[in-house]
């Protein structure tokens, strides 16, 4: 079997099915497209579906991929064990309606045996119970009856609620009898560790419909996944994908950095280890993509994966911001695959910056609200922490469990561990729930509304309406999908989220949690229900007021922006994306480099300029061509029909647009400027506040001037002139500390001659200094030069946890041929460092500071 790299193992697998006629495609985005069924792609089959259910026509009828991909229901699994990852790349090979199970199953044995040249006798098949087909063509493969096992639905038949399904085949590979559970009759479908799956061939021939019976398709298809870590694992004979090539690199880096070594779990060190391995490679892949860290949907899972991975850190004792470092690691191996990586670098590693700034100063925001609790508990005498607040301080705010318990155990008190850990149960749970309700309505989202009359959309000028029920259906989570006749419920689109709201009549109620507009029919998703609802009843539709308000603010505030932009920034300024919520809005134009500060705040103020002037707000429906003759601003790249609406705002503004605004301008309030940032080449991003949340923020900021101010004991209007003189004092008391080193270096030159090591008639003088800059212990050398020869100085100083050496050869030694850049050399290494100089001077960094004093002991054997 050929021991191959990762990288080689990706190549070859895509270059042998390219060679059989199938079309590459690139790895689709981790952000999936026209699916509100998944929040992150966690599949090789994922981005495909629309070519699977026929929604769209596939680029061929056969295709090859390597698809990159994020799982985090078991997120606390990873680093615990050594097999459970968040990212993974999953290789497919993939059959729309052309090739079915014969070919399928022989171009895989091929690929495994002639290609992977994996051993025929270490590999196994299962296939589903009741498929002969599939079974007689492993044994016309030649593989051993004996090794081709049946097993039942559970395990080989691949379903998703209703619609397309079918039986499926997988190959394993044994690993041997030592990982083994010693049973005769030990073979795959054994929960041991001795058999390991990684390749799953499904054949989709069959249609589950409502009354559980299946009927064939038309056209089948072939849907393959082979993990591409776990076939690496089998190909390089590696226990852990933490040993596959490309991920020990990175783990490697992380020993380095933390100066600890791995032993394959049986150090405490080693899950930290584990854990900021696996989530590096998630956080630069899902940034590389366009996933930024935030408090919901993809933001939260990137947030929560940066945090982890630096928390860990900070367990390790490694120096906070070293995230960004090893960011490097990763793009140096999956660059080739993924040039976006390289493309993207800076961006990537600025948003994990930022990211790890802000989760320390969380963990101050959460030590003060840990303290309030220990107020309380002290007031209530109680000594053990409700595991409900532990859990909220370690989900909310990200603070570490450990740290929690530590800092209770200052104060004598402990936490409620069982309720701690129930909590955590309750989360997991609802995540994989969660994700079984996102899977069942996977293929919901593809069924057919061609015969359901279109929804009217009401929304424009009414709250609340009468409607009529045309179809309903519920999934295996309890949520309702239903259609109605009309609706003033707004459907996600064009950067706006829907509205929120509740259905209701004598007999039913339910609360409308989220709205997709789906050819021209408004689906409505509904939780909490309660009651029962037919076809053909009418209900009453109606929206929340508030969030409808203030989500109209954030739009209108959107167009007030983009114009703002175009004045001030340049007319080359569009649209190139948005995201308008009830509680913030984002903003992405084109733009070369980031907006000067002062150049923001002029927008920010001509936009609240226009909110100011209480612009009336209107809507008309006109030709295209018409709009564009009154200069109404369109996205670019966006097809728009013979008749478009257009929202103007006064004679300021005026844009084609389908959603929701205020009547005037000045119902917005105010706006404010959060932050601005580049989200890719030539894109830059505005996320803003608009209205109650503006004064929200505000109060926010408030409170930390009040207890800044109190803790500098000035006002908060003289927190500016104070800071300026604590400042001032700061700088004379450096300007002291270094005078008072200065005149103690003049003092230490002549205690290190009388203390020098004579060797051969030349003096070497060692020392170890704490707190010393480079440039001191420079000076010192010069000074002791001047009033001496044949004299050469090795130093080291630890400064902030920096390590350096300084190599100083007199003159007349350097006419001998001493050269201080080869001894240090030397010498930096045996601390983990290096550098270099000229002959006469020379420095260098090191890592361990356990090996300073070894290092200078090293200068006796160069001399």
């Amino acid at each position: 079997m050929d021991k191959l790299g990762l990288n080689e193992i990706r190549k070859l697998f895509i270059d042998f099915f390219e060679k059989r006629g199938h079309y590459v495609a690139k790895s689709a985005s981790l952000i999936p497209r026209n699916d509100n069924s998944l929040l992150i792609i966690n599949s090789g089959m994922a981005p495909l579906k629309p070519y699977f259910s026929c929604a769209e026509t596939p680029p061929a009828k056969r295709m090859t991929t390597c698809q990159k991909c994020i799982r985090t229901g078991d997120i606390e699994n990873v680093g615990v064990t050594s097999r459970h990852a968040t990212f993974f790349e999953m290789l497919g090979n993939f059959s729309f309606g052309d090739y079915f199970k014969e070919q399928s199953l022989r171009w895989g044995w091929e690929f495994i045996t002639d290609y992977l040249h994996m051993p025929t006798e270490n590999v196994w098949a299962t296939v589903y119970e009741e498929d002969d087909e599939a079974y007689e063509i492993w044994k016309k493969l030649g593989m051993p009856e004996e090794k081709i096992v049946r097993l039942g639905k559970e395990d080989n038949f691949w379903e998703i609620g209703l619609g397309p399904c079918g039986p499926c085949s997988e190959l394993y590979f044994d690993r041997g009898e030592k990982f083994g559970c010693g049973k005769e009759d030990c073979k795959p479908g054994c929960d041991c560790d001795r058999y390991i799956e990684f390749w799953n061939h499904v054949f989709t021939q069959y249609s589950r419909e409502e009354d559980g019976s299946y009927t064939d398709l038309a056209n089948p298809n072939i849907d393959t996944g082979m993990g591409l870590e776990r076939l690496a694992c089998i190909m390089q004979d590696v226990d852990s994908i933490f040993d596959v090539d490309t991920i020990k690199y990175i783990l490697d880096g992380v020993t380095c950095l933390a100066n600890v070594e791995y032993k394959d779990g049986e150090a405490e060190s080693d899950m930290s280890i584990r854990i900021i391995t696996d989530h590096i490679r998630s956080m630069v892949f899902m940034i590389s993509d366009g996933i930024l860290p935030s408090n919901e949907g993809r933001g939260y899972v990137l947030r929560r994966i940066i945090r982890r991975a630096a928390r860990h850190g900070k367990m390790l004792g490694i120096k906070a911001g070293f995230l960004t470092n090893l960011t490097d690691l990763v793009i140096e191996v999956s660059g080739e695959a993924y040039p976006e990586l390289i493309e993207e670098k800076d961006f990537i590693k600025k948003i994990i910056s930022v990211e790890e700034d802000k989760f320390a100063q969380t963990l101050d925001q959460g030590m003060l609200i840990l303290k309030t609790y220990i107020d309380e508990m002290n007031e209530e005498k109680n000594q053990r922490l409700d595991g409900r607040l532990a859990f909220k301080l370690y989900d909310t705010y990200g603070f570490p469990l450990e740290l929690t318990q530590e800092i209770l155990a200052e104060h004598n008190k402990a936490i409620d561990l069982n309720g701690f850990k129930e909590n955590m149960q309750k989360q997991r749970e609802m995540a994989r729930s969660s994700q079984k309700c996102s899977s069942d309505e996977a293929w919901n989202d593809a069924r057919d509304y061609s015969n359901i009359p279109p929804t009217k959309f009401t929304g424009y000028t009414e709250a609340k309406s009468e409607s009529k029920i045309l179809y309903t259906d519920t999934n295996s989570c309890g949520k309702m999908l239903i259609i109605l006749d009309k609706t003033p419920f707004y459907a996600t689109s064009g950067g706006q989220l829907n509205d929120m709201g509740k259905l209701h009549n004598k007999d039913f109620k339910c609360n409308i949690v989220d709205v997709i507009k789906e050819n021209d029919a408004y689906l409505h998703i509904a939780e909490n229900v309660e009651g029962d609802l037919k076809v053909g009843e009418t209900v009453v539709a109606e929206i929340d007021q508030v969030i409808r308000n203030n989500t109209s603010r954030n739009h209108s505030s959107t167009h007030l922006l983009q114009k703002a932009l175009q004045e001030i920034v340049g007319e080359h300024v569009h649209q190139a994306g948005s995201l308008v919520a009830n509680n913030y809005l984002r903003f992405d134009f084109n733009h070369f480099e980031a907006v000067t500060k002062q150049d923001l705040k002029r927008v920010e103020d001509r936009v609240n300029e226009m909110i100011n002037m209480f612009l009336p707000v209107t809507h008309e429906e006109m030709s295209i061509e018409k709009a564009r003759e009154m200069g109404a601003t369109a996205l670019f790249g966006e097809k728009y029909g013979d008749t478009v609406r257009v929202i103007k705002m006064g004679d300021y503004s005026a844009e084609l647009c389908g959603g929701t605004h205020v009547e005037n301008t000045g119902f917005i309030g105010s706006f404010k400027i959060l932050s601005e940032a580049g989200v890719a080449s030539g894109v830059r991003r505005i996320e803003a506040l608009t209205g109650k949340e503006v004064l929200t923020t505000l109060n926010k900021y408030e409170d930390m001037l009040n207890e800044i101010s109190t803790r500098m004991k000035t006002t908060t209007f003289g927190i500016s002139e104070r800071l300026l003189n604590i400042l001032e004092e700061n700088k004379e008391l450096k300007k002291a500390v270094k005078e008072f080193k200065d005149s103690t270096m003049c003092d230490a030159a002549s205690n290190l001659i009388d203390d020098a090591t004579e060797i051969n008639g030349i003096k070497l003088l060692t020392k170890r200094f704490k707190d010393t800059d480079i440039d001191q212990l420079r000076k010192l050398t010069d000074d002791i030069k001047s009033e001496n020869k044949k004299v050469i100085m090795v130093f080291a100083s630890e400064t902030n946890d920096k390590i350096m050496f300084i190599v100083s050869v007199s003159d007349d030694l350097v006419e001998q041929g001493y050269h201080a850049g080869k001894m240090i050399k030397t010498i930096a290494s045996v601390a983990g460092g290096g550098g270099g100089g000229k002959a006469n001077m020379a420095q260098a960094g090191a890592k361990d500071p356990s090996k300073i004093d070894e290092a200078l002991d090293i200068a006796k054997t160069l001399i």
